[in-house]
């Protein structure tokens, strides 16, 4: 009865403190926010000098200011309405019951394919959608809820993740809208994760949630000025998220940081044992994948550098990079050249194009009378019926392409996804890490920004994603430079399961770079 009493006694103190935090943390300013790492805001929140609501209230106010408005980026499709709600409901549990972990309070965004059942839409940016309700969170987001993340909103895209047209810009979606690059606005965002690269390097959330195919987290990272993880397939578990491709789709982080990264991937990492395609293996527990960031982590470690997948004026940001590298006590075997780089393209193509068929229409069955479509023809009669909405530059080949394609146990399927897995895993990347007795693998991500072409569509100047893509193997894209005022990133990437590794040496290459700079809305590449 004591004991019960002395509880009851205690709850009003507690509840007491909120208004008193309240007042005693101060609205955040934009040099609060701009840059501002996790950890930055974890201590504020912690030390009660910033609580959850105010930092929301931060974030939302540069939403206003610079996404629709100002230099008008259009990165964010939409805001969470419960967003303040969550907030403040984070602050009242720190007060009564401590933090739950490192991200508490901290407000994140997702990509516009990732489910929330709540007040928002998932659409893919398609108005297709528009209107559909996912039964469940994903489980990512709802690992994220539970480590206490405040879901600020969702992000634009490419729309259906740049999967409906092979001449598409990317960063537009026809229900967001053109997504802008903060670093030149005339330049693209690339995509198809272009709205949450772009929020990100804009300082408009803590950090943001995007999804890869091929490309689509390591590209927009890359040229905003990102650091971005695309996990090995299966690491974080791929249900709730609008689909292409069973054998390489993955969510992943967007950051500003390694460790923010990090951070971001400890809370969502969570393979699952029903997933048939999932390549990760971890056992036991997820590791740490903070404990190994180290500044020294390059010295000893054997890379590999990948010339085989270099675009246009590419060489003097590796260039740079690879001196870095040297310097800091890295081995660099160069060159190396990943084999059947064409017939793996090739061999991706076929499986894309039949995944995605099949895969579409798993995920509408599961929205059930919210939508009144259920196959990718439906999809695809939707589009033609609203033509000059959806599809006012672009069409829609590769939904075509898609729906000529057949079941998963067509013998062309599964001679493709056998070729694939094998040129690029134990031909490609494992048996060259072998020979040469790599710890990784380093290659430019891609080139700067191109300019945006709602006429022409995209003109990206190289890229090494597709190795890591289509293998379903991890890569770390960190900052490695500017080439024009543009940012153009570094890629690291290995073995199935090994982003521990790839964080490590993401990790030390950030340290002695700081490459990271926040971007200035400039009218065109070059501005001063």
């Amino acid at each position: 009865m004591e004991s019960s009493r002395r509880l009851f006694l205690q709850i009003p103190f507690a509840l007491a403190a909120i208004p008193a935090m309240a007042a005693k943390a101060r609205r955040p300013r934009d040099a609060d926010l701009v840059e501002a790492t996790i950890d930055d805001l974890a201590r504020r929140i912690a030390a009660r000098r910033l609580t959850a609501e105010a930092l929301t209230r931060g974030y939302l106010e540069r939403i206003t200011r610079l996404d629709s408005s100002g230099p008008t980026l259009r990165s964010v499709i939409e805001i969470n309405p419960e967003a303040l709600d969550l907030a403040r409901s984070l602050d009242r549990e720190l007060g009564q019951r401590g933090p739950r972990g490192p991200l508490h309070g901290i407000p994140i965004l997702l990509k516009d394919n990732i489910d929330t059942r709540d007040r928002m839409a998932t659409t893919a940016g398609s108005l297709a959608l528009v209107g559909a309700k996912p039964a469940a969170d994903a489980p990512l987001v709802r690992r994220l809820r539970d480590a206490g993340v405040v879901v600020l909103g969702k992000t634009n895209l490419s729309e259906w993740a740049n999967f409906r047209s092979s001449h598409s810009t990317s960063g537009w979606s026809s229900r967001g809208g053109l997504t802008r690059n903060p670093y030149a606005l005339d330049r693209n965002p690339s995509g198809s994760s272009s709205g949450s690269a772009v929020a990100v390097a804009a300082s408009l959330a803590a950090a943001a949630v995007g999804t890869e195919t091929d490309g689509s987290i390591v590209s927009p990272s890359s040229v905003n000025g990102l650091v971005g993880i695309k996990p090995t397939v299966g690491l974080i578990r791929r249900r709730g998220i609008i689909p292409i491709s069973q054998s390489q789709d993955t969510a992943g982080p967007m950051a500003r940081t390694v460790r923010d990264a990090a951070l971001l991937l400890q809370v969502m990492a969570d393979p699952d044992p029903d997933d048939p395609d999932s390549i990760a293996r971890v056992a036991g527990p997820v590791p740490d994948y903070t404990s190994g960031l180290d500044a020294l982590g390059l010295r000893g470690a054997r890379l590999g550098v990948v010339r085989n997948s270099w675009g246009f004026d590419q060489d003097r940001v590796i260039g740079s990079a690879l001196e870095v590298l040297r310097s800091q006590g890295a081995v660099l075997v160069d060159p190396i050249e990943i084999p059947h780089r064409d017939e793996i393209g090739r061999a991706e193509d076929v499986i894309l194009h039949f995944e995605f068929k099949a895969g579409i229409a798993d995920y509408l069955s599961h929205l059930g009378s919210t939508t009144p479509h259920r196959s990718l023809r439906d999809l695809i009669e939707f589009n033609e019926r609203h033509r000059a909405t959806v599809m006012p530059h672009f069409g829609q080949e590769t939904f075509l392409a898609a729906e000529a394609k057949g079941p998963l146990t067509d013998p062309a399927y599964l001679k493709a996804r056998e070729e694939a897995r094998r040129l690029s895993r134990t031909e490609g990347i494992d048996a060259v890490m072998d020979r040469h007795q790599l710890d990784a693998l380093v290659a430019p991500t891609g080139g700067p920004a191109w300019l945006t072409d709602l006429i022409h569509g995209d003109r990206p100047t190289g890229s090494s994603s597709s190795f890591a893509a289509v293998s379903g193997y991890p890569s770390v894209t960190v900052p490695g430079g500017f080439f024009s005022g543009l940012p153009s990133g570094i890629s690291f990437f290995g073995r199935a399961n090994s982003e521990a590794v790839l964080l490590r040496l993401a990790y030390a290459f950030e340290q002695v770079t700081r490459h990271r700079r926040p971007p200035r809305y400039a009218a065109t590449a070059g501005e001063k």
